[in-house]
């Protein structure tokens, strides 16, 4: 009876509590002051890359954590709200990607929100990221108006992707999307194509030149025809794979329908594949087709589709790289356009009219 009355109270012994790794233990690790542990985790400016290695290597054998709540006292919570429109968009998930990949390199963590289509629904989450003192904003293809970007931009540290028209208190990441709807529309024309139709999404109700960029993309598209003296031919179903699916069926049941197929974003193209398979249509042979974006899914061989490289993880470091600099200090704004690169694949070849 003894041994199990000691047994069970050898088992009912509660472990001692797990003590919180504080900035003193990290300090204490690393052989350095607690101020000098403060400058790493903080990113500041004048802290060396030895004593950066020195103390980061003590923050990982320790598992050190700063506490989010003293942060947000000091006036820093070490937290960026990203807000993208929606988590089903590819290319929106590759940006913001491309911001967590870059807010690896340092104490800053992104906190994610699919904030919709509506303005409204953009505005409440925006908001919502600001209530919980997030230290800066990074917004990907916002509906919200330009005067509106410009108040929030004022108050809050704050970086927007893909609207054109650059700004006065935050800074802009863009596409030159002019350049990369031409490089489409000059490929297409040489391979013999004149009948081209181009798959856009609405502006919103936004006017230039503080556009998102799928209207600059369509002003590209609508030039480069133009300067062929081709007409141009545009449908607005929105970027889906069903918007792109819906659009090409309308267009390709047409008395002259269109030899190629422009659609301004890689998932719309795709909706373009499946109604030319319904329609029983060869691709390329009977039907080039071009996107835009080169998602992950556009390379793979079954797909193989053309479309325009814009860097979507190079854009969304771009941005995070932004940010920070604009949370140490800086104020002057910037406007950061990346340059498109055309990429040929098996989804667009001659014309038929011209073929040997």
């Amino acid at each position: 009876m003894a041994d199990m009355t000691e047994a069970h109270l050898d088992t009912d012994h509660s472990a001692p509590p797990i003590r919180r790794v504080t900035i003193e233990d990290v300090a204490r690790d690393a052989s350095v002051s607690v101020s000098a542990v403060s400058k790493v985790i903080r990113d500041a400016s004048g802290v060396s890359p030895q004593m950066k290695r020195k103390v980061s290597a003590a923050i990982d054998r320790l598992g050190y954590r700063p506490h989010a709540g003293a942060r947000g006292m000091r006036g820093r919570s070490f937290t960026i709200g990203v807000v993208l429109v929606q988590m089903s968009a590819p290319f929106q998930v590759e940006l913001a990607t491309g911001v967590g990949t870059e807010l690896e390199q340092g104490p800053y963590q992104d906190v994610m929100i699919a904030a919709g289509l509506s303005r409204e629904r953009q505005r409440r989450s925006i908001e919502a990221l600001v209530d919980r003192q997030v230290d800066g904003l990074i917004l990907i293809g916002p509906a919200l108006e330009h005067a509106e970007l410009e108040s929030i931009g004022a108050r809050t540290p704050m970086v927007v992707i893909a609207r054109h028209g650059g700004a006065d208190n935050f800074d802009t990441v863009v596409d030159d999307d002019h350049e990369g709807a031409r490089l489409v529309v000059d490929h297409l024309v040489n391979l013999g194509h004149e009948r081209i139709m181009h798959i856009s999404h609405s502006s919103g109700g936004l006017q230039r030149p503080h556009v998102p960029s799928h209207i600059a993309r369509r002003d590209g598209y609508e030039g480069a025809m133009k300067r062929y003296s081709l007409t141009p031919d545009v449908l607005v179903p929105g970027f889906t794979e069903e918007g792109g699916h819906q659009a090409a069926l309308e267009a390709l049941a047409r008395r002259y329908a269109p030899t190629a197929i422009f659609a301004g974003a890689d998932i719309a193209a795709l909706g373009v594949l499946r109604a030319a398979e319904e329609r029983g249509l060869s691709i390329p042979e009977d039907l080039s087709i071009a996107g835009y974006d080169n998602i992950f899914t556009s390379q793979l061989k079954r797909v193989s589709l053309t479309t325009v490289d814009q860097s979507g993880g190079a854009t969304g470091a771009t941005a995070a790289r932004l940010l920070i600099d604009r949370i140490k200090g800086r104020t002057e704004a910037v406007h950061h356009v990346i340059v498109p690169r055309l990429i040929e694949r098996g989804t667009t070849a001659q014309a038929r009219s011209v073929r040997t």
